[in-house]
């Protein structure tokens, strides 16, 4: 290969980053880039240096460490998070109140509450298979992978039925990154936001004194902050947006990317469905991590900004600088993984970092898994002869920095009830 550092972040990139990365991780493992927004940042990607990262205290979560210009500072986190009000957030602070609302939330976000919540989850995955079995063609994104997770956070959070489809809209929105009108981001997350705190108060004011069964997670907010501890209306505001927001796209692409891997690697396919139709799920569970290792959802670990002067895998890191892991780059490093370029469903010494590492690690990710595995079991299950209906190099992936997925996944299958 070239003794060039590789062009990074093109759309030949963007269909495979991970020639490029492979370069990366054996030439220059902390890499100085300037990213397409002009911003600079330091690109981590080796396995044992992205555990480091993310797991380094010295490294804030909290913008205001970035020193960047006031303009390159508007260039970094979500879109639209800023002008809203929406910055206090569990991906942009740190301990202590960090940890203060991590743990309030954790309480809404138990093990026991996911599992309740997976009759509900494949009543969905169900649901929307029977709207287009019959046609035999569908696009498995827009009518499948991103549907799915958006009513099924929308219901967990409690969201009204009548007010979903508005929810559905704005995510659309938030999901095109520059396809839909100027400023539209911006916008639709003011309105989610505008329509949470309104949520919130509403709620607020009808809380029962005892919790029902299966409450929803806002009014767990609200009761969790009401034991002396309390999440403020902009916190729990704050907080509801950002699970929507962390919780719909991740997933969205990672029912996207893990079934267009599946269908592109049909012996590994063959076998988790021969496993399925024998009713033994151990595969379908390793067999999810190893998609999400494989190819993820999450390319870069949300932004992180030097405290201090620091060393990562020997190179010195000024206070102020970005920091972005790259974590598809970490998953597929050959110090870690045996054939990391391989998709093995069965893999089983799999500590991938797609779910991120240390104190930010995913605090949804019993829900992603319950998704994952129910959107993908039932796919296969119930589509068996599911086929890609287009040529792998026409696929597009949606630009962005963080995150990796498709805009369409076109498939094709035998009609069926």
């Amino acid at each position: 290969m070239h003794d060039q550092p590789p062009t990074l972040f093109t759309r030949e990139f963007a269909s495979d980053p991970y020639p490029a990365y492979a370069w990366l991780r054996e030439h220059a493992p902390v890499h100085r880039t300037r990213l397409p927004s002009g911003v600079e940042a330091w690109l981590v990607t080796r396995y044992a240096d992205a555990r480091q990262a993310l797991a380094d205290q010295r490294l804030s979560k909290n913008p205001a460490h970035h020193a960047g210009s006031a303009h390159a500072k508007g260039k970094t986190g979500i879109p639209g998070e800023r002008k809203a009000e929406l910055m206090t957030h569990l991906l942009n602070i740190d301990p202590p109140d960090h940890t203060r609302l991590r743990r309030l939330v954790s309480k809404a976000f138990t093990p026991r509450r996911v599992a309740e919540f997976a009759p509900r989850v494949q009543e969905l995955a169900d649901g929307l298979i029977d709207g287009f079995a019959g046609r035999g063609t569908a696009d498995l994104i827009h009518e499948f992978a991103f549907p799915l997770p958006i009513y099924a956070i929308c219901d967990l959070l409690g969201v009204p039925r009548e007010d979903q489809d508005d929810f559905r809209d704005w995510a659309a929105m938030m999901i095109r990154h520059g396809k839909g009108p100027r400023g539209g981001v911006a916008r639709s997350v003011k309105m989610m936001r505008g329509y949470l705190a309104d949520l919130i108060h509403r709620k607020r004011e009808a809380l029962p004194a005892e919790p029902a069964l299966g409450e929803d997670l806002i009014s767990a907010l609200i009761r969790a902050s009401d034991h002396g501890e309390h999440l403020t209306e902009n916190e729990a505001a704050a907080m509801a947006f950002i699970l929507l927001f962390a919780g719909f796209e991740t997933t969205v692409n990672l029912i996207g990317n893990g079934t267009y891997a599946l269908l592109t690697h049909p012996e590994q396919r063959d076998l988790l469905q021969r496993s399925l139709a024998e009713g033994d799920d151990d595969l379908l569970e390793t067999g999810v991590e190893e998609l999400l290792r494989y190819d993820g959802p999450v390319e870069l670990a949300t932004w992180r900004y030097a405290t201090g002067p620091l060393t990562i895998g020997g190179q010195d890191i000024a206070p102020g600088d970005p920091v972005l892991v790259v974590l598809a780059a970490a998953d597929r490093d050959p110090e870690r993984f045996a054939g990391p370029d391989v998709l093995d469903l069965a893999r089983r010494d799999n500590q991938h970092v797609g779910y991120g590492h240390g104190i930010h690690y995913c605090l949804g990710a019993p829900l992603a898994r319950l998704e994952g595995q129910t959107a993908l079991a039932t796919l296969l299950t119930r589509l068996p002869d599911l086929q890609l209906d287009t040529d792998p190099a026409d696929l597009r992936w949606r630009g962005g920095l963080i995150m990796r997925g498709l805009r369409t996944l076109p498939v094709r299958f035998t009609p069926g009830r």
